[in-house]
């Protein structure tokens, strides 16, 4: 870069602001003023013909400057109007300026931004669930009217399709009803200590006996796998933790569904805890033996209704899920303060869940 460009460079980043621009206005305008009353003093010329032109000089002078503050204030208004009736695709030009209408250009369009996310995140939600909820409502309604219709008995074998269906779209409407609990800020924390081991190999317990049952809800996932092993793995047996234990329930519950689903034919699933930094936390992560997640997906895993683009090994009875259940991970997570995430595997798929614990009070 020569030096008359870096010169310019500089000058480009530095920022002037519209109080500085108007006061050089004021002095301009004082300067051409005073210039001409000497000349006209000097040259014997009348005063009322140099003060006419001060003025008209003065007044071109501002208002080329009052058009360059203007200007952008029109368009931000024309973008604004444009916003409040829901197009969010229109955008702010002069956000490269380096005053306070150039910062104001920039907020304009990051909120554009947030409300275009927004607006498109809230079609692909009714999009989704329209999806979701379409399925098992098409599946119930056709096994029903075979039975209306004398196609087939409503024997047992039946009886369970139709079952399974009415649970599916039971467990979606429970998880949307998290979802907005999750939105509106109203579910609260009852954090208490207690014990990992028997907390977890409950949780586990009742993930084996949901598979056994051909996937009645059970708050521990939906799979029904029997060919997965679970494994738990808590060092030291006797760790303890402080945690809202539905919560992580809600955790632990949709980790493992989520790695038995994705697991090998009898692959293994292995939930592990540690102790944390801190009194009570808890360092938690659940492996499984399957693809596992690109690391340019890793970012995107807990997102709402993301179910990755990795293939995955599902084996029988197991539907592929709605893309939500990572999303509750991560919220009921964040709710007690902690941190969520894929860790890096030689193999198989790593979440890592931390928990904050007892809060340290420094008196």
């Amino acid at each position: 870069m020569t030096r008359p460009s870096r010169l310019r460079s500089r000058l480009g980043a530095v920022e002037i602001s519209i109080k500085t621009k108007l006061g050089a206005l004021v002095v301009m305008a004082v300067l051409i003023t005073t210039g001409l009353a000497l000349v006209a003093f000097r040259t014997g010329a009348e005063l009322r013909y140099i003060t006419v032109f001060a003025m008209i000089t003065t007044l071109l002078i501002t208002q080329f400057v009052a058009h360059g503050l203007t200007a952008p204030l029109d368009e931000m208004n024309t973008v604004a109007k444009s916003i409040s009736h829901g197009d969010f695709s229109r955008r702010v030009r002069g956000d490269g300026r380096r005053d306070e209408l150039g910062d104001l250009a920039s907020t304009i369009n990051r909120m554009a931004d947030d409300l275009e996310a927004v607006d498109r995140h809230r079609k692909e939600l009714v999009a989704n669930v329209s999806h979701e909820l379409r399925t098992p409502i098409a599946a119930l309604r056709a096994v029903l009217e075979n039975v209306v219709d004398g196609v087939s008995t409503a024997d047992p074998e039946t009886m369970r399709t139709a079952l399974k269906q009415t649970e599916r779209l039971s467990r979606l409407v429970e998880t949307l009803l998290d979802l907005s609990r999750l939105d509106n800020g109203v579910v609260t924390l009852r954090a208490r200590r207690f014990e990992v081991w028997p907390y977890l190999s409950g949780v586990l317990k009742e993930a084996n006996l949901a598979a056994g049952r051909r996937g009645l809800p059970s708050g521990s996932g939906n799979h029904t796998r029997k060919d997965v092993h679970l494994h738990l793995d808590v060092s030291p047996p006797e760790l303890t933790a402080h945690a809202d234990a539905e919560r992580l329930h809600q955790v632990v519950a949709n980790l493992i569904d989520n790695a038995v689903k994705h697991s090998p034919p009898h692959g293994r699933v292995t939930v592990r805890a540690r102790r944390g930094a801190q009194a009570e936390s808890l360092d938690l992560e659940v492996q499984d033996e399957g693809p596992g997640i690109p690391e340019s997906e890793w970012h995107r895993v807990f997102e709402r209704f993301n179910r990755g683009s990795a293939p995955s090994q599902h084996g029988p009875g197991s539907d592929g899920g709605t893309g939500l259940g990572l999303a509750i991970a991560r919220w009921a997570v964040e709710l007690h303060g902690g941190g969520i995430g894929v860790a890096e595997s030689t193999r198989g798929c790593r979440i890592r869940v931390t928990l904050p614990g007892i809060p340290s009070s420094h008196g």
